[in-house]
């Protein structure tokens, strides 16, 4: 399950049992600090996704190495390297 799946089961459980942050974190498997942390969202994450789709239908049998490295020639960050 992932971690913002098991973020809404504690907020659930919190809500709807009255129980604490804590203990219903210990229970369901859920580190507070994942429960706390904010999760943020690229802001060009639609645009990078439709530049992806452009290029691979461009270049049909080009594979996803050769798709990132035109999108870097592009001058696009991806895969986590700034």
């Amino acid at each position: 399950m992932s971690a913002a799946r098991r973020r809404g089961c504690v907020e659930h459980v919190t809500g709807k049992l009255g129980v604490s942050e804590r203990f219903a974190c210990r229970v369901l498997g859920q580190h507070r600090s994942v429960q706390r942390k904010v999760p943020r969202v690229a802001d060009d994450e639609a645009a990078l996704t439709e530049n992806i789709i452009s290029l691979a239908r461009r270049y049909g049998r080009y594979g996803y190495r050769q798709i990132t490295a035109l999108l870097r020639a592009e001058g696009w960050s991806c895969n986590h390297m700034a």
